[in-house]
């Protein structure tokens, strides 16, 4: 049984079809889920999987996971009519010049939302009971968000107990919808502006493997000519800078490991794919179709990833949930370190 760290990325909707792929990782395959880290969408499917893994275990994970994005659905009339709106002005952005409106010229509708359907499915007390564990008895869970007076990339964890329902509503602002949020003295937007997601404290849960759900794909098939596809592709560019730049350091890592000994060694990253064409407009809908079909993918496509891993030939046992880590864990190298090793 291997350990693994999960990393969700975020990205609207789109990240429907992490919330599918987590289902099918918590209900099948050999391994042990040691660290869960996410950046808005990606935040609250970490926030999910971590509190149900503690709470109830691996079927309760995919629980939550499913309903809240169940839940998150447009399904009476009023929602129906607003989401067709929503992404309607999304994909005319890209096609002619509309009115901007600042998010501090109107109540905040949105954010008021998100919290309620949260709340719904975390009890944000227990989540701080929680955290006071000893760190070798729950995963190590990461959200990521940036201080937007600084420019400081913050990865809130719960072994500092910094987990809040204000620091997931932090990682989810993306402006111009939500306004900034205020913790811990400073105030923060969507952490797609930073990490996304945070990876590089990863390997201090000593994971054998890193398991990255990509939204934001690496590559296009053309080239894009109108403004919405130049719109669309300067998204997925700016939504994968920081995820590179930190696989980057954990693979410089994973060369030298051998040279560098103890405590570094080899993590392993693999990923599974939102392998889509869906423009950025999609990220706002919350339509039943489209948020159905990307769980469904999701599971689809977690399932074709577990059965390609080089020991899906042994026995599929359920997910283990909440189990000890090894004491001291793995550490990372400091950056400060990587300019010294040889390219």
């Amino acid at each position: 049984m291997s350990n693994v760290a999960i990393a969700c990325q975020g990205g609207g909707s789109h990240t429907a079809f992490t919330a599918g792929a987590l289902k099918c990782l918590l209900t099948k395959g050999d391994h042990r889920i040691v660290a869960l880290s996410g950046t808005s969408g990606g935040a609250i499917c970490a926030l999910l999987t971590w509190y149900g893994l503690q709470t109830g275990g691996p079927t309760e994970a995919a629980r939550l996971v499913d309903g809240f994005w169940k839940a998150n659905e447009a399904t009476t009339l009023i929602e129906q009519v607003a989401n067709t709106w929503m992404v309607s002005l999304a994909r005319l952005e890209g096609q002619v010049a509309l009115p901007v409106v600042s998010p501090y010229a109107y109540p905040e509708v949105a954010r008021r939302a998100l919290t309620d359907l949260l709340t719904r499915f975390v009890d944000f007390d227990r989540v701080a009971r929680l955290q006071e564990s000893p760190a070798d008895a729950q995963p190590l869970l990461l959200i990521g968000a940036v201080d937007v007076a600084t420019g400081a990339h913050r990865a809130f964890s719960n072994r500092r107990r910094e987990i809040t329902l204000n620091a997931v509503l932090a990682s989810a602002a993306v402006p111009p919808l939500f306004r900034a949020v205020h913790e811990d003295g400073s105030y923060f937007w969507d952490g797609l502006f930073s990490q996304n997601p945070p990876v590089r404290e990863l390997p201090d849960a000593g994971p054998d493997e890193i398991w990255v759900i990509r939204i934001n794909p690496l590559t296009t098939s053309r080239e894009p000519k109108t403004m919405a596809e130049i719109a669309d592709r300067r998204n997925e560019l700016s939504g994968n800078l920081s995820l590179e730049q930190e696989l980057y350091f954990i693979r410089k890592v994973n060369k030298w490991a051998g040279r560098l000994g103890a405590p570094y060694r080899h993590v392993e990253v693999r990923e599974i794919d939102l392998d889509l064409e869906l423009d950025h407009a999609s990220k706002v809908d919350r339509s039943p179709a489209f948020i159905g079909w990307l769980l469904d993918e999701g599971q689809k496509q977690a399932g074709r990833f577990l059965a390609a891993l080089p020991d899906a030939g042994l026995a599929a046992l359920p997910a283990a949930g909440l189990t000890a880590l090894p004491a001291g864990g793995t550490a990372a190298l400091p950056i400060e370190d990587l300019a010294a090793l040889p390219s």
